[in-house]
C-alpha cells in the first residue's frame, strides 16, 4: 500500500484556511496531471474527446439495450448498469481534470472535495461488484444453461444490482466518513487531478492509522473478493467449454465471455497497480497514469470492447440503423 508524507507548499496555495487561527483547509488545489504547459492544450482536446465518446458510448449503449428486443437477457441488464456506471464514473472525474487543463489553479471547496470523493468511491465500488454480477451471469449460462432462465430471473438480476449499489453506497460512506473526521491544517495542494483517498491521507494533519486501516480492509475486501469471485467463476467456466465438442460451440461460449475478461483485466489491473503494491516502486506521476486508466480511459473502452465483441449487440444496431433509414427513406 503507498502512502506518502505531506509535503511543503507555496504560500499562496496554502492560504485556503480560516482567518481566526489558520488551522482548518476551507478549500482544496488541485494539482493535476501535468505542470508542463506544453502539454495542456494537447491533453485538454485529447481527454474532452474521451469524455465525449465516454457519454455517446454509455448513453447509446443504454439506449441500444432499452428499446432492442433482442437484447433482453440477464447479460444485458447488467451491461446496462455497467454503462450507467461508467457514465456516472467518468462525469465524477473527467470534468475536473479537463479544468486542471486551462486553468492555473483549480479550486475545489473541502465540502466538494468529500463529495467528489464519495461519488468516486461509490462509482469504483459499483463496477467491481458489476463486473463479479457479469461474472457469475456467464457462470450460469455456460456451466447451467438449461436452468439459466430459472436461476437468473428478473427478481434475482433485481437482487444482484440492488446489492451492487448497497455495496458502493456502504464503502463510500466508510471512506467519506472516516475521511471527514481528519483535520487538514495545511498544506492544501492535492497532488492529483482528483480528491482520492491516499493524496487526501497525506495531507492531514491528524492521525490517518484508522483510514489506513479502512483502506487496507474495504479495498482488500472490495477487489480481493471480487476478484476471487471472478477468476473461480471463470475457472468453472473454462472446465465446461472445454467439454463441449464442437469447435463451434466452444468458440461460441469464447466470445461470449471475452469481452467481459477484456473489461476485467484493464479495470483490476490498473486498480492493482495503483494501490497494491510496494510504497517505493513508483512515482506519484505513474499513479496518477494509473488512475486515468480506471478513472477516464475504461468507462471509454467498456462499451466499444462490449459492442466491437459482441454478435448480438452488433446485429442489434444494424437493425436500429436500418429502421431508421427505412423511416427516412419513407
Amino acid at each position: 500500500m503507498t502512502f506518502f508524507l505531506p509535503y511543503s507548499c507555496p504560500s499562496h496555495i496554502c492560504l485556503g484556511m480560516t482567518s481566526e487561527n489558520q488551522s482548518t483547509v476551507t478549500e482544496f488545489y488541485l494539482e493535476g496531471l501535468t505542470n508542463q504547459p506544453s502539454l495542456q492544450l494537447p491533453l485538454f482536446i485529447l481527454f474532452l474527446w474521451v469524455y465525449v465518446f465516454t457519454m455517446l458510448g454509455n448513453l447509446g449503449l443504454i439506449l441500444l439495450i432499452a428499446i432492442s428486443s433482442q437484447l433482453k437477457s440477464p447479460m444485458y441488464y447488467f451491461l446496462s448498469n455497467l454503462s450507467f456506471i461508467d457514465l456516472c464514473y467518468s462525469s465524477v472525474v473527467t470534468p475536473k481534470l479537463l479544468v486542471n487543463f486551462i486553468e492555473d489553479q483549480n479550486i475545489i471547496s473541502y465540502a466538494g472535495c468529500m463529495t467528489q470523493l464519495f461519488f468516486f468511491c461509490f462509482f469504483a465500488i459499483d463496477e467491481c461488484y458489476m463486473l463479479t454480477a457479469m461474472a457469475s451471469d456467464r457462470y450460469v449460462a455456460i456451466c447451467n444453461p438449461l436452468l439459466y432462465n430459472v436461476v437468473m430471473s428478473p427478481k434475482v438480476c433485481y437482487s444482484l444490482a440492488t446489492g451492487v449499489y448497497v455495496m458502493g453506497i456502504a464503502g463510500a460512506l466508510a471512506h467519506t466518513s472516516c475521511m471527514a473526521r481528519l483535520s487538514f491544517c495545511g498544506p492544501n495542494l492535492i497532488n492529483h487531478y482528483l480528491c482520492d483517498i491516499l493524496p487526501l491521507l497525506e495531507l492531514s494533519c491528524s492521525s490517518t492509522y484508522i483510514n489506513e486501516l479502512l483502506v487496507v480492509f474495504l479495498l482488500g475486501f472490495n477487489v480481493l473478493a471480487t476478484t476471487l469471485a471472478i477468476l473461480i467463476s471463470y475457472a468453472f467456466i473454462l472446465c465446461s467449454i472445454f467439454r463441449i465438442n464442437s469447435a463451434k460451440g466452444r468458440y461460441k461460449a469464447f466470445s461470449t465471455c471475452g469481452s467481459h475478461l477484456a473489461a476485467v483485466a484493464i479495470f483490476y489491473g490498473s486498480i492493482m497497480f495503483m494501490y497494491f503494491k510496494p510504497a517505493s516502486s513508483s512515482s506519484m506521476t505513474q499513479e496518477k497514469v494509473a488512475s486515468v486508466f480506471y478513472t477516464t480511459v475504461i468507462p471509454m473502452l467498456n462499451p466499444l470492447i462490449y459492442s466491437l465483441r459482441n454478435k448480438d449487440v452488433k446485429e442489434a444496431l444494424k437493425k436500429v440503423i436500418g429502421k431508421k433509414v427505412c423511416c427516412t427513406q419513407i
